[in-house]
């Protein structure tokens, strides 16, 4: 069986080198790639792969971009790949006809599971962002999100900060100095109050909500 043929757009050099020597052997062969969006369209036309796999951050306008390849190449699979979870870009690739939505730092395994799924006509979207879609959540590209912090306590507030981070219950206790059954408690209380039914949708609300920019902020200021 011959390899799915794959073009692969992304800024990061050293990032495209690695993923074409992950690749390499199995079922999927890298036979183009590009920094952006605008670099690749000339060769892809001229020589269309059976799949793209594409970063935002060589797009601009995320749907625009995935509007551009799908209406030039209408049987490529078109699956974007990320190192930044963010709900606005996921909605504006599933409105613009992308077939799968993936983060970087999947495990290699499951990255070509994820692609065979594709090659296969399966949409695969990380499950906890297909969620928020499909529960309406994500509406014209925004997450429909409270406004307001108003009732968490400064506790939790600093909770959110390390689920933004990725922290598990067991570091966020040794960060704040706290036990990790405290953890539980006012994790259950948070996510009550902001109505998110796990710690990614959690994360996702805080994100949207500036709690990112106050953790830049705090890095820049120590």
């Amino acid at each position: 069986m011959q390899p799915v043929t794959v073009a692969l757009i992304d800024p990061n050099k050293l990032f495209r080198e690695g993923l074409k020597a992950l690749l390499r052997g199995g079922d999927f062969q890298i036979e183009g790639e590009a920094a952006s969006i605008d670099e690749a369209l000339a060769p892809l036309s001229a020589n269309p792969p059976q799949l793209i796999l594409v970063d935002p951050a060589s797009m601009g306008d995320v749907s625009d971009s995935i509007g551009r390849l799908r209406a030039m190449l209408a049987q490529t699979r078109i699956v974007v790949l990320t190192t930044v979870l963010e709900p606005q870009n996921l909605a504006a690739a599933i409105q613009a006809g992308a077939d799968g939505f993936l983060m970087k730092d999947v495990s290699p395994d499951a990255l070509q599971q994820s692609l065979r799924l594709v090659m296969l006509g399966e949409k695969v979207f990380p499950t906890h962002l297909a969620a928020l879609l499909v529960s309406g959540r994500v509406q014209g590209g925004e997450l429909a999100v409270p406004a307001s912090r108003k009732g968490l306590s400064p506790r939790e507030v600093e909770i959110l900060r390390c689920l933004v981070n990725g922290d598990s219950n067991k570091m966020i206790a040794n960060r704040l100095g706290i036990t990790e059954a405290t953890v539980k408690v006012h994790l259950k209380s948070l996510l009550r109050k902001i109505s998110a039914s796990n710690r990614t949708q959690a994360a996702i609300w805080a994100l949207n909500n500036g709690l990112a920019e106050e953790n830049a902020a705090l890095v820049a200021a120590g």
